[in-house]
């Protein structure tokens, strides 16, 4: 078993014609304590590329504080807000289990230009370590379930 103090798939798109993301598997990992598990972030007004077929498989999160999230909304100071031109698919979160230690532990923000296509979730249980349960929060996906899901997920 791993142990990671931080993991992402970040900063797709930040440069011109970067090549596609494809084929990313994660497995039998520990995070602990840390600020993102699972994280998929692509730059606003990037130029047209895809990350597809990513597994994420037998993973536990202890007390993080994004165990699950996909940001095509990140904008650091001076950015133009604008959508993601990176194509999210092909996700499947499989086996993931622990704390969170924020409220939501499951955030799916993806592009309206381009929203996250056949992204699966199939076992997750994801606790709030604070007051209350653990929330998820969806905008611009197409999200499919299996097995036990918590928290549940529903997406505009």
């Amino acid at each position: 078993m791993s142990l990671f103090s931080y993991d992402s798939i970040g900063s797709l798109g930040k440069y011109e014609n970067e090549e596609d993301v494809r084929g990313i598997t994660v497995k039998n990992c520990t995070f602990l304590k840390t600020d993102n598990g699972i994280r998929i972030k692509t730059w606003p007004g990037s130029t047209p590329s895809q990350a597809t077929g990513m597994i994420f498989q037998d993973l536990v999160m202890d007390n993080v504080r994004n165990p699950i999230i996909i940001d095509q909304g990140y904008c650091p100071s001076g950015c133009k807000k604008q959508p993601s031109r990176v194509k999210i698919s092909n996700v499947h979160y499989i086996n993931i289990r622990g704390t969170s230690s924020s409220e939501v532990a499951v955030d799916f923000m993806c592009s309206s230009q381009f929203p996250c296509d056949n992204i699966h979730l199939y076992n997750v249980n994801l606790k709030h370590t604070g007051n209350g349960p653990a929330t998820a929060t969806c905008l611009n996906a197409r999200l499919g379930y299996g097995g036990l899901l918590s928290p549940r997920v529903t997406c505009h």
